[in-house]
Formats: C-alpha cells, sequence, structure tokens
C-alpha cells in the first residue's frame, strides 16, 4: 500500500513557534488582530501551515500569487497574510519587534523583517480568477489596508478552550495518533457543510481502500448561506458516533477562514493535510469553489501542475442515490439516467431546511436531519 514511513511535512519539518518567556513587554510596540488571524497564527505556530514560520514576505508573496510555490519554488498557492494600514506599518517598522493581541490578551510576537504593498487587483485575479467583488475572497482583498508586514511570529498562549474547539488536535497530536494505530495509508476529507450520504459514501469508499480516513471539517469564517460551525460539528460528532468504525477514524477540526480559492484552495487543503499526516486527500468536485467562478474539475487539474506535493490526491466520481439500483452509484458504475438519480446538493438541501422539511432518510441520517431542524437559525446570515 505504498507509504511505510509516516508522511514527512510539507517542507519536509514540522514547524513549531511557540515560545516560553518571562521577559517583559512593557512599552512595546502592540497591534491587535482578529479572531481569524490568530487562529491562522496559532496554525503557523503549530506547523499546520508548515513550512511557513509567520506572514509571508514579499518575495514569497509574489511567487506564491504567480506561481503558485514559494520563493524556493515548494508549493505553496495561498499567500498567509498581515495587512496594516500606513500609519501602523511606519511604527512596525521602526519597533522591529511588535506584540500580538487579541481579544485583550498578549498573545504573541511578530519579528517585523518587511513592509511591502498590497496590489489588490492583479492579486484577485491571480488567487481568484476574476475581479468580481460578489466574490468573497475577492471582497475580502478590497477590504484590506494598503500594506503588508512579512516575518515570523512566536506563540506565548493558545486560545482559550471553547466549544468550537474541543475537538482541534495539533499535527504533533494527529501524527502520534496515526503512528499509534499503525496506519501506513490516511485519507484526508475538507468538508465546510454538514455530511449528507453521499459524502459518507465518498468516505467509506475510501476507507476500502486505505488504512484510516482523517476526518478534519472547517471551522472559521465563510459566507453567507453556508451552515453554521456549532451544526457542522455536531452533526460529524453524531454521524461518527453512530455511524463509523471508531479504530478507522480520527475525527479533528481545522480552525481557518474559507478562502474560496477553488483549484488553489485545493493545493492549500492538500497540504494542511500533509502537515497533519495524512498520505492522501480526496478533492471534491467544485472543490472549494463558490459561485460559477470556476470549472467543476478544475480542482482535479490544478494537481497535474505540482507531480511533487507527495500526498495524493483522490478524485472520486460524484456519488447519487439511484432509484433503479436502490442504492448509491456513480457514474463510473451505474448505467441509468440523471432521471433516476437523487443528489442531495446545498442548494436543495438549503430548500428543505428553509421549509422544515426533513430529506428522506436514504439522503440523509435521520440523526442529522434532527440536529439540522431542531436548530433555529442553522445558516450563516453577515446580511
Amino acid at each position: 500500500m505504498g507509504h511505510s514511513n509516516p508522511i514527512l511535512p510539507h517542507g519536509g519539518r514540522l514547524v513549531n513557534r511557540f515560545l516560553e518567556t518571562n521577559k517583559s513587554f512593557d512599552g512595546m510596540t502592540f497591534l491587535d488582530v482578529s479572531n481569524d488571524l490568530r487562529n491562522d497564527i496559532e496554525n503557523i505556530a503549530d506547523g499546520i501551515f508548515s513550512p511557513l514560520e509567520g506572514f509571508v514576505g514579499k518575495e514569497d508573496f509574489q511567487k506564491i500569487v504567480l506561481r503558485g510555490r514559494l520563493s524556493n519554488d515548494l508549493a505553496w498557492t495561498i499567500p498567509i497574510i498581515l495587512d496594516v494600514d500606513e500609519q501602523i506599518s511606519i511604527r512596525m517598522k521602526d519597533a522591529r519587534e511588535v506584540l500580538l493581541k487579541n481579544n485583550n490578551e498578549y498573545f504573541g510576537l511578530l519579528h517585523v523583517e518587511e513592509v511591502y504593498s498590497l496590489e489588490r487587483l492583479s492579486v484577485s485575479k491571480a488567487l481568484y480568477k476574476t475581479d468580481d467583488l460578489k466574490h468573497p475572497g475577492v471582497l475580502k482583498i478590497s477590504e484590506m489596508n494598503d500594506c503588508l508586514v512579512g516575518g515570523k511570529v512566536d506563540v506565548i498562549s493558545r486560545i482559550s478552550p471553547s466549544p468550537l474547539r474541543k475537538f482541534r488536535m495539533t499535527p504533533l497530536e494527529t501524527r502520534s495518533e496515526i503512528q499509534k494505530r499503525g496506519w501506513h495509508t490516511v485519507v484526508g476529507f475538507q468538508t465546510r457543510n454538514v455530511p449528507h450520504i453521499a459524502h459518507e459514501m465518498v468516505q467509506k469508499a475510501a476507507l476500502n481502500i486505505y488504512d484510516g480516513l482523517f476526518l478534519n471539517p472547517l471551522i472559521g469564517k465563510k459566507k453567507q448561506g453556508d451552515f453554521k460551525d456549532e451544526l457542522i460539528l455536531n452533526a460529524y460528532d453524531s454521524l461518527i458516533r453512530n455511524y463509523y468504525p471508531r479504530d478507522s477514524t480520527v475525527f479533528a477540526t481545522l480552525h481557518t477562514e474559507m478562502r474560496y480559492a477553488g483549484p488553489k484552495e485545493a493545493i492549500h487543503h492538500a497540504i494542511m493535510r500533509k502537515n497533519f499526516g495524512c498520505s492522501h486527500f480526496i478533492v471534491g468536485r467544485d472543490h472549494a469553489g463558490v459561485g460559477q467562478y470556476y470549472q467543476p474539475f478544475a480542482a482535479h487539474e490544478i494537481f497535474k501542475d505540482y507531480p511533487d506535493l507527495e500526498i495524493e490526491p483522490i478524485f472520486f466520481p460524484e456519488f447519487y442515490y439511484c432509484k433503479r439500483c436502490l442504492g448509491y452509484s456513480n457514474a463510473k458504475n451505474c448505467p441509468h439516467g440523471l432521471e433516476f438519480r437523487e443528489v442531495l446538493s446545498g442548494t436543495k438541501m438549503r430548500k428543505l431546511v428553509s421549509s422544515g422539511e426533513k430529506p428522506a432518510e436514504y439522503l440523509m441520517r435521520p440523526e442529522i436531519s434532527k440536529i439540522i431542524l431542531s436548530h433555529a437559525d442553522p445558516f450563516i446570515n453577515t446580511a
């Protein structure tokens, strides 16, 4: 089955940017950061974003945007950046070392290496293939400050535990769990949705072939109309307890925001799972897509440009319920026409939920339907 050695982290070693210190921070310049940024700073410190040790500098940034690689040619498609306004950037240049603050807590240090400017339009077009402000990623870039700061980070205190973080694991923990279970092949699954049975069929099809399944839903900022985080968490928790073999599944949450960068984000998602210890990664149809910005299989195509990724993508055809086959099938093994196929798409699911209707049991597990329908307000509404 291939990999007998543990999968090496991206770039060869797992980054660790935690710092124990008794140093006094009196009088230091500080920067207030959002919860989303704090999450990503902790992801850097834990090695989820290995080999990054901080926010990318200008040379790496330009290479990522233009070529989907770091300046040393290592695959990397999503720039992890820190934006500040010009006034703050001048203060930071002078300070060189800046305290990071979030929710009234000093939690880390940023070692300022350089400050450079953000070219919004070219970045949007390169990352998202569009400059349309209806695209959530483009909108986010359009609202950013003009200056970007590159430099390594150190984290001195972790984010406090919370119900949404109770399943979070670090790459050190997932790797030791994988080793303990003696798995040689591990399939990562990324999701930002509550699970329906077609998802389950894809995951279990992978489990027929590989040693273990790493279910890793993304918890963090999403767009309007997506399911809320606590719902995704409760649904997966219930699904795994009721329908998955314990000894071949690891469930952990990934705390970062969705960027909706389609194919480029598919590569980014694969790299993070490689850092967690996965040997394989399931890439969905329209992976990390939004609207009609990307071709349905663009996220499959892009892997051809990254033969050096060292995590193998798995492309399953889409599973659907076939009323003639009386079971879950896909276009590869089922001869019946569209009129016999039932797929529970996100849009269809939203319609059902909004009307208080329960999806059929062959489309969604009753436990999951119950969790969704008992939630007063299951969808993100930022309007």
